[in-house]
Parts: structure tokens; sequence; C-alpha cells
């Protein structure tokens, strides 16, 4: 009974020590540096001096494997690691895809923020629905938000230079000093939303959906605006010079175009038809 009792004591203990790391390797280096030592002392008490040199050597050699294999291993690790993450962010985006929902939206917001931290901005948004989120000071320069709906959202001073936003929703958004430099928005719904002093510089607005857009000091430089919709934009100081395919139809349905600045033939048009929209 006595025997067992030990064993199972025993066992027991054995079972606690391997659960904690780092009391089993304490123990480990106790028992290596016992065995060690025991084998060695009749070398310490005979010729103690090569023993000597040979464990400066190895002390050496321990260095050197720490400052290249160690660092190195950390690195590579670390590497690895990272690389982990981002692959999980990317795929609770992928699982968050086409879910309608509040909480899809917040956790997918999540996840882009994450991924600029990591300095990914190149992101697939293709139909993710953000709406109602917060993007502001967001990179997504280079990303594809295709069909995506980021309606009623904020997007101050967001960066969507050369992002894909084909069929986009931002209606009711707030985009005011954000950068969609050569955007592709064609068909993208800018309906009633805030573009006050936002960059559109060569920004594709083929058909894209302008109504009641606040427009004020934006700079639609050299911006493709075939069959663009503008009706009650308001244009106040906006730079729509160079402009391709911008019509007096097109600038006959908007709000105001006091102080905006206009290539010479059509500003001469809006001077002939309708004066109105350039004055006060």
């Amino acid at each position: 009974m006595k025997k067992k009792g030990f064993f199972a004591k025993a066992q027991q203990f054995f079972l606690e020590v391997i659960e904690k790391p780092v009391l089993t390797s304490f123990l480990v280096l106790l028992l290596v540096t016992a065995v060690v030592l025991g084998l060695s002392m009749p070398y310490y008490l005979t010729n103690f001096e090569e023993i000597y040199i040979q464990v400066l050597a190895e002390a050496h050699g321990m260095i050197f494997d720490i400052a290249i294999i160690g660092i190195l291993i950390l690195w590579l690790n670390k590497s690895g690691e990272e690389r982990l993450r981002i692959k999980t962010y990317k795929d609770e985006i992928d699982d968050f895809r086409l879910w309608k929902s509040e909480e899809a939206a917040f956790r997918t917001v999540g996840n882009i923020k994450r991924l600029n931290q990591h300095k990914i901005y190149n992101i697939n948004l293709v139909n993710c629905y953000l709406t109602r989120t917060n993007l502001n000071y967001t990179n997504l320069s280079n990303s594809n938000l295709n069909s995506a709906d980021v309606s009623t959202s904020s997007l101050l001073e967001c960066n969507l230079s050369n992002a894909r936003l084909n069929q986009t929703n931002f209606e009711n958004s707030t985009l005011n000093q954000a950068d969609l430099t050569g955007a592709y928005a064609s068909g993208a719904v800018f309906k009633d939303s805030f573009l006050i002093k936002t960059i559109l510089d060569k920004c594709y607005l083929i058909k894209a959906d302008l109504r009641g857009a606040f427009l004020m000091e934006a700079s639609l430089n050299g911006a493709y605006m075939t069959g663009a919709d503008l009706t009650g934009a308001n244009l106040y100081k906006a730079d729509l010079r160079n402009a391709v395919g911008l019509t007096l139809e097109q600038l006959q349905q908007a709000r105001t175009l006091y102080l905006t600045q206009l290539d010479p033939d059509l500003e001469q048009q809006i001077k002939e038809h309708t004066p109105e929209l350039i004055g006060k």
C-alpha cells in the first residue's frame, strides 16, 4: 500500500511539473548540470586549465549562436506570426462579406484598421457592408470596394487614391478632404454626400450619381465625368478644369457654380445660357 501511495504521489508530482514549463526547464537544467559536473569532476582536479580554455571557446560559440542564429530565428518567427495575423484579418473580412448587419460592418472596419497598422492598404472589400461606420483617416489606396455599401459613413481624409469604387454606395456619407485621385468610381453613388475639399483629380466618375452632393472647393481637375448626374450639386469654388465629358447640360442641373473654375468654353456657355448659376 505504501509503494502504491508513493508511486501515486510521484505520478501526481510529475504531472504538476510538466504543466509548468518554467519549472520543468529549471529541473531539467539542475539534472543536466549535476550529471555534467559529476562526470567532469576528475578533469577539474587534474587538468583544470585545459577545461577552462574549452569552456571559454564554447562560450564564444554560444555568443555567436545567440547573435546570429537566435536573432534570425526570432525575426523569422515574428515575420511568420505577422503574416498569420494579416491572413486572419483578411479571412475575417471574407467571412463577413455579403453579411448585411451592424456587427459585420464594425468587425470589417476593425480588420481594415488592423491591416493598416501592418501597412496593408490594398484590401479586397468587394460587396462588403460598411454602412454607418467610421473610416476616418484610413488608407484604402488601391483597394477594391466595387459594389460595397459605405452609405451614411464617415471617411474624413480617407485615402482612396486609385481605389476601385465602381457601383459603390457612398450616399449620405462624409468624405471631406478625402483623396480619390485616379479612383475608378463609374456608377458610384455620392447622392447627398459631403465632398468638401475632396480631391477627385483624374477620378473616373462616368455615370456617377452626384445629386445633391456638397462639392464645395473640391478638385475635379481632369476627372472623367461623362454622364455624371450633377442635379442639385453644390459646386462652389470647385475646380472642374480639364474635366473629360462634362457638358453644359450637366452643369445646368447644378445648384450653384459660383466661383467654380471651368474651362473657358464651358464658362462662356454658362454665361450665355444660365448666368445665374455663376452669380452669388
